[in-house]
This record gives C-alpha cells, structure tokens and sequence, in this order.
C-alpha cells in the first residue's frame, strides 16, 4: 500500500512552469466543510480531520514542512482575446498526493492570498463562490463526470471587497492536475520551444504515459487530449451542464472539470441557455460547449506544432487530422449517453432521430431538462404517466412516445429492467441554481450552512429520491429562476 509521501514535481521543474510563494495569513480561520472520504482516499493524516492543526495547513495560516506552495504559471484566451500571462493569481498548489490506489493527486488552496500572478487582485475568494464550487464539483464526482474535488473549505474572519463587502474563504481542491491548455499557451508565447518540450514530457511522463511509446508522442500527447475534452463535454451536455467559462485557461488537459465559476444546470431546456453574468454573447452557452472545446483545442495544437515534426507544413497537416476527430468522438459519446438516458442499451447512428426529436420537443414545451428525462422511465410503460405531464403539446408527446416505445421493444428486454436502468443514468438530484443561491444566502447572512449541508448530503446520492429529499428535486418556480450567475473573481 502507498503511504503518506507528499511529491513536489511541477514545482521541482522550477521557473517559468511555477514560482514560490506563501500564503497570506488570514486573521480568524473557522471550518465550513470537510471531506473526510478523499482525505482518506489521499493517506492524509487524521491529525488535519477537522482539527485545528488541519484548520492551519487548510487556511495557509500554518503549513506543515511537506507543503511547498507554489503558483502555477500559464496564460489563455479569454472569450477569445489572448493574454500571455495570466497565471495562479489566488490558488497555490502545495504537494501531490499518491492516493489508495497510487494514483498521483494535486492539493491546491484556492483564495489563499496574493501571488506574483495576481495582477493587482486580492488573492482572495468570496464565501459564496467557495460553497458553490465545494457543492456542484461534489455533485459532479457523485455524477460520474471527471471534475475537481472539494477537500476542504475555511473562512477566513476576513473581508473581501467584489460588488460589496463579503466573507472571505478558501476552499481546497483536489485534481489529477491543474496544468490548462493556457500553461502550454504561456511557454509557447514566450517562443522558448526547449522549455516547451521539458513541460510537454513532463505531462506526457504524469498523465499520459502511453504516449511515450508512441513514434510520435507529442501528436499522441494531443490525440489523447482531444480524446479526454470530447468525453467530458458530451458528459455535461447529457446533463445539461453549463461550464460558462470555457477560456483555454479554464481548461484542463486531463479532461477533467475545473474552475466553477459561474457555472450551472439548466431547469427549462434551451440549447442558447446563458447563466453566466458576463457571457453577454451566448459564447459558452449550452450548445456551443462542443464548438468551443473544438476551438479551444485548436489553440493548444498550435503551441505544439514545433514538436509534432519540424516540417511546418507536416506539422499542421498532422494536428488537423488530429483535431478532425473531435467532434467524431464527441458526437458518439453524446449519442451514446443521451441514447442510454432514454433507455437504448446500446445506442447507434440510426437513433440520432429519435433524440434530437425529444430534444427538440423539450425546447419546445420548456420542459425541465432534468425531469424530462428522470420521469421518463415512468412513460415505460403508460404512455400517459411520468414526464407526459411536462409537455403541454400532448400530441407532440405521443408521436414521439409511439416511436420510442417501437424502439425499446426492439432490444427484448423487459420494460422493468429498462426502468430500473435508466434511473441508474438518469439523476433525480442536481445542484439545482434557486437552492443553491438560498444556501448561500442562508451562509453569508448569518452564517446559516443548514442547506448547504442538507444540498451536499443529498447530491452524494443523486440517483436516489425520498421522502426527505424529493423538495431538492423540484424545479424552481417562476419566482425562484436565476438569471445570472456570477464567477466571484
């Protein structure tokens, strides 16, 4: 078995990959959250359970001697204008830890105070921002969709100024890496194609080792990312998932889900669905998610390009048909996951119809992403029953139900086992935009974490509905929609 070894190698690589720095001293630090099933996961000492010396090593207040906090440098395109610095500019990364299974896990404190990437930010973190991120990238583990973990979440007795005044917080969060596609964007804008390659081979040597062996590495190295972006996109368009800021910066090379901003689950489906408050364009909408992980893509081929070959020409001609296969792959995965919601067992191209078909009557009747397709299993068999009640065009409804049923019976297999399966897939439970902003309302007023902790019990289990969480799953009233949601930047 592993045991407790803290390892330091993206700070071992030194500059321009990463810079020391320390945290901030925060003045009254007090626990908000603790998960204790990924502390154990990562071999952390139960000397930082909850205790005070934990609240020490999790505010930054007191790092024990195997933390080596470093800020990760990279730059990135933000809604399609290009920075060449932007940086860790309120998150360092202290070690990487070898977890039960020996895989290799970065521990990063997020709002922990000014580093050399701030930019004339405060380094801080707002509590709101750090309750979301710890409740919707719990839900999203919980939901089987790669993601960044929440470890721990402090307040920090201080005050950070955004709109107004707001309780500071830092929340630790657990990834298999936080290297983006803008960390490659940096090295590359600063023409040093020698530290391009170190970097490239050290994410090749942690994360994809396959692509050593490869003739070709650093073309494997980009087919392997397209591969794991195609997934992880068609996993949140399945369920209905808005990342809402999809910079390259905001995007991680190991297809995994980082950076909760302002992110959000649709209620009434519309694929030009918009939460984030500064997305005034529709850039990062829900239907636009696989377009722009294309396009984001695109942006991190170009930055290897010295490395695939050193014929320029050769060099871009591999990378497009490297890149051609994204929306391949994406289009199969989304097929393949929206195909089982519904209750094929084993989806093909033939059945795009009768998705894109129920997709199109959602719209149409602004039936709730979730429900629509959580309720089905009830329409198994009565036609009339479950999500019948969420389409007001009953016609529409039936149409469709005939063809679908025509469908399922094909497979020969029982309508009870088809159920059963599909509310496997099919979450009853989402972090839900009106409970969320009530947890933390609830938190920043007086302190109140009652919700935020009944949401996070509950979203554990998001396949599971009782008596005791069946409000959870209700859709909000018109009264109770958000518009907007905000990153906390």
């Amino acid at each position: 078995m592993p045991k407790f070894n803290p390892k330091h190698s993206l700070a071992q690589l030194g500059e321009p990959y990463s810079l020391p720095c320390s945290p901030t001293r925060v003045s009254a630090p007090q626990w908000l959250a603790f998960n204790p099933e990924l502390a154990e996961q990562l071999q952390i000492p139960e000397v930082f359970w909850g205790t005070d010396t934990g609240l020490g090593l999790f505010s930054g207040n007191q790092l024990p001697d195997w933390a080596k906090p470093v800020a990760h440098a990279y730059a990135g395109h933000q809604f399609g204008n290009f920075v060449p610095q932007l940086g860790d500019g309120r998150a360092l990364l202290l070690a990487e830890l070898e977890d039960v299974n020996g895989q290799l896990f970065d521990l990063q404190l997020k709002g922990a105070g000014q580093t050399p990437f701030s930019r004339r930010g405060d380094g801080r973190a707002p509590l709101g921002p750090v309750l979301r991120e710890y409740l919707v990238s719990e839900a999203m583990h919980a939901l089987g969709v790669p993601t960044t973990r929440a470890l721990a979440a402090v307040l920090t007795g201080d005050w950070v100024q955004r709109e107004t005044a707001e309780p500071g917080a830092i929340i630790t969060r657990v990834a298999k890496s936080h290297i983006r596609i803008g960390s490659f964007q940096y090295l590359a804008a600063r023409g040093d194609t020698v530290k391009l390659k170190t970097f490239a081979d050290y994410v090749i040597a942690r994360h994809y080792p396959a692509c050593a062996d490869s003739d070709t590495p650093y073309l494997a190295l980009l087919e392997a990312i397209v591969a794991a972006q195609a997934a992880l996109i068609a996993q949140w368009m399945s369920l209905g998932f808005i990342h809402g800021v999809m910079n390259t910066d905001n995007m991680s090379i190991t297809g995994e889900t980082i950076d909760y901003g302002p992110c959000a689950f649709m209620d009434s489906f519309n694929p030009a669905q918009v939460y984030s408050f500064i997305d005034t364009q529709g850039r990062y909408a829900w239907g636009n998610q696989p377009k722009i992980g294309s396009w984001n893509l695109a942006r991190f081929a170009e930055t290897l390009l010295p490395l695939i070959s050193e014929n320029a020409e050769r060099a871009v001609e591999l990378a497009t048909q490297a890149l051609q296969q994204f929306n391949m792959l994406n289009e199969t995965e989304f097929r393949r996951l929206m195909g089982i919601k519904l209750g094929i067992t084993e989806p093909v191209a033939t059945d795009e119809p009768l998705i894109r078909d129920y997709l199109t009557l959602m719209v149409k009747n602004s039936a709730d992403f979730t429900l629509a397709f959580r309720l089905l299993s009830q329409s198994v068999t009565d036609s009339s029953a479950g999500a019948a009640g969420l389409f007001a065009d009953n016609n529409g409804w039936q149409d469709w139900a005939i063809r679908w049923h025509k469908r399922l019976a094909e497979q020969g297999v029982s309508t009870a086992d088809i159920a059963l399966q599909m509310n496997k897939v099919n979450p009853a439970l989402i972090p839900r935009n009106h409970q969320i902003a009530k947890a933390l309302e609830h938190a920043a007023s007086d302190g109140d974490l009652s919700l935020f902790n009944r949401l996070h019990k509950a979203l554990k289990t998001p396949f599971e509905l009782s008596a005791e969480t069946a409000d959870l799953a209700q859709p909000p009233t018109a009264e109770q929609c958000i518009g907007n949601t905000f990153c906390g930047t």
